[in-house]
């Protein structure tokens, strides 16, 4: 590797995806994470690629299909943990398709015929997208981190002066934690409950983001399913409601009816880092110091992760 040096402060898989492309053009890089990335927000993702409560749209787009087009490689490998899953996405008639931009990067999408739809639904798309099992995939890009030269360091921070002390170079992913790393007082916490099931004989994933009870998902992973869920704006409680587990386990059997006796095997809530936009953008703090933010990408971290550190990594070559 070349002498340049960076710190990448968080080690979820924004952190871990950005300090991954940085390595790979021969920039030597530490990540600095408060947490080990088991235990970020990242881990307990339902993590099917699709965009969700983030923006802008436009550059949304671009980083969605870009991180398409580099998980499908993965999906080959079984030790990723990203497999592909063909599914339905359910959408009310009527209403703008805000996702036609992105679904596009699937080259097998196809509109569906009412009659192929599950019950009170008259308008959907059936496509394959990436799955991604967070335990095993966080696990994945930690190994290529390492393999590349990276390394990682639990260290909690207070403002991101240390890490710009230590390097010219700071890539700041540290989710909701830029609330209090630079102050950033527009980023708030949408809380979402997920429910983890016994597979079973569900083959395929089906996604509902308008039921106006809460939105509801069937993500079928290689040894379990994931049911959702919920988003529950400015809600910061970790402790799982059981009542939002029983609606979610009532939406999610009506969509599937496979699901219905399905055992429970736990119940997860994790925090999403929004804000009405993503900030990926280059600063210069000081004079020798270069700092690009990478957060604020709502439900859809996953979704744009390697699109978003495309443009970290490019961003930090610029002269």
């Amino acid at each position: 590797m070349g002498s340049a040096r960076a710190i990448v402060v968080g080690g979820g898989v924004s952190g871990l995806s950005s300090a991954i492309r940085l390595l790979e053009r021969g920039i030597a890089v530490e990540v600095w994470t408060r947490e080990l990335p088991a235990r970020t927000t990242s881990s307990v993702a339902g993590a099917i690629w699709y965009p969700y409560k983030v923006a802008p749209r436009e550059r949304v787009a671009g980083w969605a299909r870009a991180t398409y087009a580099a998980l499908l490689p993965l999906a080959r490998d079984p030790a990723s943990g990203v497999s592909l899953c063909r599914g339905v996405e359910l959408l009310p008639r009527g209403l703008p398709d805000e996702a036609a931009d992105f679904r596009a990067a699937a080259s097998d999408v196809r509109a569906l015929h009412p009659e192929l739809l599950p019950d009170g639904f008259d308008h959907g798309f059936e496509l394959s997208v990436p799955v991604v099992e967070m335990p095993i995939y966080l696990e994945w890009l930690l190994a290529r981190l390492r393999s590349l030269g990276g390394e990682l360091v639990v260290r909690a921070l207070d403002s991101l002066a240390p890490a710009l002390d230590a390097a010219p170079l700071v890539v700041h992913c540290s989710g909701l934690g830029a609330r209090e790393l630079v102050g950033d007082r527009e980023l708030r916490a949408i809380r979402g409950q997920l429910v983890r099931v016994e597979r079973g004989a569900v083959e395929r994933f089906t996604l509902d983001d308008y039921d106006p009870r809460g939105v509801t998902y069937v993500i079928p992973r290689s040894k379990d399913c994931i049911l959702g869920g919920s988003a529950d704006d400015g809600r910061e409680d970790l402790i799982p409601s059981e009542a939002t587990t029983r609606a979610i386990l009532e939406r999610c059997a009506a969509l599937e009816p496979r699901l219905a006796a399905a055992r429970v095997l736990s119940v997860s809530v994790g925090l999403r880092p929004a804000r009405s936009a993503v900030r990926l953008e280059r600063e210069t703090p000081r004079p020798g110091s270069t700092l690009i933010h990478n957060y604020g990408h709502g439900g859809a971290g996953v979704t744009l992760s390697w699109g978003c550190a495309h443009e970290v990594a490019t961003l930090a070559t610029l002269e």
